[in-house]
């Protein structure tokens, strides 16, 4: 019996029912969406920015797809990315569908973690289909970003009717589609803030005071320490737990509060509540005595009081 020889890939061009794709916001997160929308064979025809920018992104990511009026973006594209603040995606939504922009059948996608598929409900009375895809990655803003999405998670929020569309839209993204249900929109949100943003402010004031401590390269000596540190976080939880406030170590803890007052005293509420939250930690997971967590929770009191 002779072998079925193996098939060449489709071009993404010849896959069937590819869409035309708009953005309204070109922030750091809509023209990358659409570029990988792109590769995988939909076709941009339309995105709104108005600072220089997002002008420059939209042309470095969409280079020769016109820049027009959200509405006008919405008249020439079959699925729209609205990707703007948080803050402004309700007026947005309601100023579109107000003024009738929204076509039924029209596939409308925010990307906003805060919000699952409800804040788009004055458009989907309009007849519009909505998702939520909540890309959980940080944006650059550059050619870079497209790349970052493959194998990222996607906080998926849309009516159970389209669940498999919004699902299949971030696996075209090379995305990681993960269910979200309405109501848990603002935790899954605020867990990732809490994770990601926060911890480039920890980031840049360590830096910081490395360099006030003399250290020429502070990124090269963190970037070790950090990436073992996040591993081992991500492998094995609170058991990864180490350092002076794990150990009780509060002499150490009291040092660290004084240099701090002298040298940054901006980063003393923070190293006080991150000490605070992680002897908390150790102590409920038993790495931390007892009877040496009760010296340090008194430093940690103490330098809350000065």
């Amino acid at each position: 019996m002779n072998a079925t020889p193996p098939q060449e890939p489709l071009d993404p061009r010849d896959r069937p029912a590819r869409l035309t794709v708009g953005v309204v916001g070109a922030g750091r997160v809509g023209p990358a969406l659409a570029a990988s929308l792109q590769l995988a064979g939909h076709r941009p025809v339309a995105v709104s920015g108005v600072s220089d920018a997002s002008v420059r992104r939209a042309a470095e990511l969409l280079p020769d797809v016109p820049l027009v009026p959200p509405a006008e973006v919405l008249a020439r594209a079959e699925l729209v990315l609205l990707t703007v603040p948080d803050d402004a995606l309700p007026g947005l939504v309601d100023g579109l569908a107000g003024a009738g922009a929204v076509r039924p059948g029209q596939l409308l996608v925010h990307t906003s973690g805060r919000f699952g598929a409800k804040v788009l409900d004055p458009a989907t009375r309009a007849g519009a289909l909505p998702l939520a895809l909540h890309p959980a990655m940080t944006f650059t803003g550059t050619a870079v970003d497209v790349q970052r999405l493959a194998g990222c998670s996607f906080g998926v929020t849309a009516p159970e009717e389209l669940r498999l569309a919004a699902e299949a839209l971030v696996i075209e993204m090379g995305g990681e589609p993960e269910w979200i249900e309405e109501t848990a929109r603002p935790l899954y949100h605020a867990a990732l803030a809490l994770g990601a943003n926060h911890l480039v402010t920890l980031v840049a004031q360590s830096m910081e005071l490395l360099r006030a401590a003399g250290v020429a390269a502070p990124d090269r000596m963190l970037g070790p320490l950090l990436g073992a540190a996040l591993d081992n976080a991500l492998r094995s939880g609170d058991a990864a737990l180490t350092g002076p406030v794990a150990r009780g170590d509060a002499g150490t803890v009291a040092a660290h509060v004084a240099e701090l007052r002298k040298h940054a005293p901006g980063a003393v509420a923070g190293y006080l509540a991150m000490a605070r939250t992680t002897a908390d930690r150790a102590l409920a997971h038993g790495m931390l005595k007892p009877e040496l967590a009760e010296d340090l929770l008194g430093v940690l009191a103490e330098g809350d009081l000065r």
